[in-house]
C-alpha cells in the first residue's frame, strides 16, 4: 500500500521547483505523505539553501534526510524532463529501483529520448501530473 511518496525532480529554478511543488499538492490533497527535497529539509538556515557555496555540514544534513526520506518512501515520484535526466533524480530513482521500490516518472509531455538505462528503472510512465493518482491507483491493486 502506498503512503509515503518520495518526490524527485531538478530543482534548476523557479518553474521546476513549482511543477513540484504541483505533484506535492496534487497527493497531499489525495492524503499522501510527501517529501520534497527543497520544501521539507529541516536544521537548515534557509539562506544556506540559496548559496552555491554551502558547508560540509548543510551538505551532510541534505544527504542523510534525503537517504531517510527514500527508505521511508514506498514509491518515488520523478520528474525526468530537461535534456537529460538530472543527475540527482536519477540516483534517487536508481536507490529506489536497487531496494525493489516503484518509481513513476513524469514526462511533462516532454518529446524527446530518455536515458534507457535509467527509464529501464521506472516501473510506470505517465505525462502529467493529471495521470499521477490513477497510476498511483494501479500499484495498491
Amino acid at each position: 500500500m502506498i503512503k509515503k511518496i518520495y518526490i524527485a525532480g531538478p530543482l534548476f529554478n523557479v518553474h521546476e521547483k513549482k511543477y513540484l511543488e504541483d505533484i506535492a499538492e496534487v497527493l497531499e490533497g489525495a492524503d499522501f505523505d510527501c517529501f520534497l527535497p527543497h520544501r521539507d529539509q529541516t536544521g537548515i538556515d534557509p539562506e544556506e539553501l540559496k548559496n552555491n557555496d554551502m558547508s560540509q555540514a548543510t551538505k551532510d544534513i541534505i544527504f542523510q534526510t534525503d537517504i531517510e526520506a527514500l527508505e521511508a518512501a514506498d514509491l518515488v515520484v520523478a520528474l525526468v524532463t530537461g535534456q537529460d535526466i538530472d543527475s540527482g533524480t536519477a540516483s534517487e530513482i536508481g536507490f529506489m529501483y536497487a531496494n525493489n521500490k516503484p518509481v513513476l516518472a513524469i514526462t511533462a509531455e516532454e518529446r524527446r529520448y530518455r536515458n534507457l538505462f535509467t527509464e529501464g528503472m521506472f516501473t510506470k510512465t505517465v505525462k502529467n501530473v493529471g495521470e499521477i493518482l490513477n497510476a498511483i491507483e494501479s500499484f495498491n491493486s
